[in-house]
């Protein structure tokens, strides 16, 4: 071996043992090999930041930010609230919610269908009295497995895809992994069905401090339009079809206030005060079509500062207790609205302009994210800890689902790249409002953008320096005695065995060109090795460092670092067993 091929294997080697002692972060660690890389002479200096203007970083981006405007629009979670009134065992439960996110997957990035449909497990936990870990576990590794159905599912897929245009000039479409990521999803949500059971039951997530702090009846003001579902129904309808959830505790018609009953008519024109939750008053306003306050009077920003809310507790010597928002004028004079208030022992019957303040109130302000702070300040009012709240943010229904459809479908037709069809999504949905643009940033994961941009060139020196040949060579003999299933397999199992150590992108990285190579060696097409090479490094079941996936669902259900391997481990001996026979019948190799 040459001292090239020495040093690439040494910086691959010990950015690998970084990671497994898990002292700094990934993209640290990235960073980090690649300066050893360029240290080395392995890397040349022009090429060091060639990774970051690579197609995988923008396209990986790109679906980050398309994933948060689909949440944001709650399309997703208003489907699952129709669902969950039908399904009430936990199998059920727990089937529905996995395939839910499996198919999601598919559509977006994994991460982002995950983070989209944990409420909804929290929530059906609640309703059937169990643990949330009974479903976030098979939830993530459902995620991993409905990632492998499309190119932007999750990065493996994209890396793959350009590996095999570099090799053969025709990368993978969008839907040439559904036949494999079809299957394998579908054999993995029937294990998952009944498999959940190794998990332990009594696995809890610790109180996060949103839940300490215990706020939960707010109150707020939403006005019935023409077009709002409320119009004409009655005052118990309305509450039973929002679940129980939302209360109203007062309404005012033609200015004159009145207690609701049950059997009360609620017609065009009044202006309700809703009591209970954020999130569920948030849902019954955007759901119903009500006329909020928070959009109705939105406050303007200047210098192109976004719109936002935070949550605030009024202090004692605050200059707003014993005032009200009217009186304060709140709007003229600050520039923001009150949104809601939440008094502990008492419920808020006032319209928000005229509810008079008190030292320990709860209050959620709507104004210029970049002048809130000073404004709590100047007002006398404390920032709680912070949580996403979408109660005063405006939802875009249908919009960022058509702009997803339309970035597709441009590039399963060839029309579009995919680099430009996803990044002029991104934007899309950007421009047209489905997501501000300090969130857009915000769901950008930039560690994951970073380790990829870096390690691009230091994956490369394999290639370059005739590593991948060496591997290949001794992969080759190794599997000489090999059918052809027997090879792809062992190309599976490397690919499943690194990626819990070394992160599912990083893997592919360094994984598909040997895999290439290998195939080249024994004489076979490439497809099939390469399509196994991302099923291995996608479906990470054993560790909670691997995927973000799994990370993402570790603290939420309280699980312990084993607990992935109990449930992971068969899952993926089902992987193994599956895929392989699979692959080869969709992607032959002679």
């Amino acid at each position: 071996m040459t001292l090239a091929q020495i040093l690439s294997i040494a910086v691959l080697l010990g950015m690998m043992a970084l990671f497994l002692w898990g002292r700094f972060r990934y993209d640290v660690v990235a960073v980090m090999a690649l300066l050893a890389a360029v240290a080395g002479g392995i890397v040349a200096p022009d090429d060091a930041f060639s990774g970051f203007s690579d197609d995988i970083v923008i396209i990986v981006g790109s679906a980050l930010v398309l994933s948060g405007a689909v949440q944001r629009s709650g399309v997703i979670e208003q489907l699952m609230r129709l669902l969950q009134k039908r399904v009430t065992r936990v199998r059920s439960q727990l089937l529905l919610l996995s395939a839910s996110v499996g198919l999601g997957s598919a559509l977006v990035k994994n991460i982002g269908a995950l983070a989209m449909l944990m409420p909804a497990a929290f929530q059906m936990a609640k309703k059937s009295n169990s643990s949330p870990s009974v479903f976030l576990m098979p939830m993530a590794f459902a995620s991993l497995l409905g990632g492998l159905i499309t190119l932007i599912g999750t990065s493996p897929n994209i890396i793959v895809s350009r590996v095999r245009e570099e090799m053969t000039g025709q990368p993978f479409g969008m839907f040439d992994y559904a036949p494999v990521g079809l299957g394998l999803t579908l054999v993995g949500l029937i294990f998952l069905r009944f498999g959940y059971r190794l998990l332990p039951m009594d696995r809890r997530a610790a109180p996060t401090m949103g839940e300490a702090l215990d706020i939960h009846d707010y109150a707020t003001e939403a006005k019935i339009v023409a077009q709002s579902a409320a119009k004409d129904e009655r005052v118990s309808a309305f509450i039973e079809r929002h679940d129980h959830e939302v209360a109203i505790t007062m309404f005012l018609r033609n200015g004159v206030r009145a207690t609701p009953w049950p059997d009360m008519l609620l017609r065009e024109g009044d202006i309700l005060i809703l009591g209970g939750t954020p999130d569920s008053l948030e849902r019954a306003i955007a759901r119903d079509r009500l006329d909020f306050v928070g959009t109705s009077e939105a406050p303007q920003s200047g210098e192109g500062d976004e719109i936002g809310v935070i949550e605030a507790v009024v202090g004692p010597g605050s200059p707003l207790v014993g005032g009200t928002a009217g009186s304060l004028m709140l709007r003229q004079r600050y520039g923001i609205n009150l949104i809601a208030v939440s008094r502990r022992g008492e419920r808020i019957v006032r319209r928000m302009p005229n509810v008079v303040f008190r030292a320990g109130d709860v209050i959620v302000l709507q104004g210029p994210l970049g002048a809130l702070p000073g404004t709590l300040t100047e007002l006398g009012a404390l920032p709680l800890a912070e949580r996403e709240l979408r109660l005063g943010s405006v939802r875009k229904g249908l919009l960022p689902i058509a702009v997803l459809a339309v970035a597709m479908a441009a590039t399963a037709t060839g029309a579009v790249p995919v680099t430009i069809a996803f990044f002029a999504a991104a934007a899309a949905v950007v421009l047209l409002g489905a997501l501000p643009l300090r969130d857009a940033y915000d769901h950008v994961e930039w560690p994951i953008l970073i380790m990829l941009g870096a390690l691009i060139p230091v994956s490369d020196t394999l290639r370059s320096t005739g590593v991948t040949e060496i591997i290949g060579t001794w992969l080759s003999a190794t599997a000489s005695g090999l059918p052809p299933w027997g090879a792809v397999a062992l190309i599976m199992a490397a690919a499943m065995a690194v990626t819990p150590f070394l992160n599912n992108a990083a893997t592919v990285l360094v994984m598909a060109p040997i895999a290439a190579t290998f195939a080249g060696d024994l004489g076979l097409r490439p497809e099939a090795f390469l399509m196994a090479t991302a099923v291995g490094a996608g479906c990470d079941f054993l560790t909670p460092i691997g995927h973000q996936c799994n990370t993402l669902v570790m603290g939420p259900g309280g699980y312990r670092f084993s607990d992935y391997a109990r449930l992971g481990a068969p899952l993926s001996l089902i992987v193994l067993v599956v895929g392989t026979p699979l692959i080869l019948w969709v992607w032959p190799v002679a």
